[in-house]
């Protein structure tokens, strides 16, 4: 690519899917690191995620913590917000004001999520503000990394030039973190995943069916590191990405989970709310014809223009 970049700045391009490839197996070391599942030992494991993290644009440390509170409350309605994909059900929708509908549409529109969702985590995981997720230690870890950045890229321009990180290295990031963001979403965004209140929540539940088994085809397994496995992850944290086909394959409790195609993962992100009623997500449309008071709740001039309907 740094060799293409001299003749054209255009024809980097064509392999930055691939590299892009790359960096998302490289982020799925980071993120089996940081379940500590990768390697035995934990300090190589913790050097390792950071290296990783540095060359993901990735906190190790305060995602790690992020992460594992996602694992502890994916598929609970009281607990949502933890490394997941804003999600609203019908009647908490119906009941926001026009200004949150909106708000919602724009964050669950798929141009946004897969196009402005890269720079979003380029740009924001910079800074994390202290919350549940972000403690003090976290936000040492975060400007740890930060440097660590600051320092790789000044190495790289210094090696190579700075047209690298642009030609380079920038279009590879946002192929691959587009590529994450939407694997993000299908691992928990399907029509029949599971929702339920704090009260009736199951991790074992939330595991088998809430996370889906997202079949892609062998190269694409393998660049994304077999996460599509998400159900036998979620069940296990402790299974390594190499050994979660392995699992799944000699677990009879694994073959009757949700399985999605490449096709039904493209299409799954037309789900917008869960319908607690029916028990599924549903489209927009959906649910307007699901609530017979919709016709005057529902933000006429917002749905019209919005290019997810």
């Amino acid at each position: 690519m740094d060799r293409l970049s001299h003749i054209s700045a255009w024809l980097p391009l064509l392999l930055a899917p691939v590299a892009g490839g790359f960096l998302v197996r490289t982020f799925i070391i980071m993120h089996d690191c940081s379940h500590g599942s990768f390697v035995p030992s934990r300090k190589l494991s913790d050097a390792i995620g950071f290296v990783t993290g540095v060359l993901t644009l990735t906190p190790f440390g305060q995602w790690r913590r992020d992460h594992a509170l996602h694992h502890a409350s994916s598929g609970d309605l009281a607990r949502r917000g933890h490394g997941d994909v804003d999600t609203m059900t019908v009647r908490e929708y119906l009941a926001a004001s026009p200004r949150r509908r909106l708000q919602y549409r724009l964050v669950r529109n798929p141009f946004a999520l897969l196009l402005v969702g890269p720079f979003h985590l380029m740009i924001n995981q910079r800074r994390r503000p202290r919350s549940l997720a972000t403690k003090d230690k976290q936000v040492k870890r975060v400007w740890q990394t930060n440097l660590g950045i600051a320092l790789g890229a000044a190495l790289v321009g210094w090696l190579v030039g700075v047209h690298f990180l642009v030609y380079v290295y920038l279009p590879s990031y946002l192929i691959a973190a587009s590529a994450g963001v939407w694997l993000f979403y299908v691992q928990h965004q399907f029509e029949d995943t599971y929702w339920e209140d704090h009260s009736n929540w199951s991790y074992a539940e939330a595991a088998i069916r809430g996370s889906s088994y997202l079949k892609l085809p062998k190269v694409l397994q393998w660049f994304t590191g077999s996460i599509g496995l998400h159900h036998v992850h979620h069940l296990s944290t402790r299974v390594p990405n190499y050994n979660l086909q392995r699992a799944h394959d000699r677990n009879p409790i694994f073959h009757a989970v949700p399985t999605l195609s490449l096709w039904d993962g493209l299409c799954a992100v037309r789900l917008k709310l869960w319908d607690e009623d029916r028990g599924r997500l549903v489209t927009f449309a959906e649910a307007r014809r699901s609530t017979p008071s919709c016709s005057r709740r529902w933000p006429t001039a917002t749905t019209s223009s919005s290019p997810t309907r």
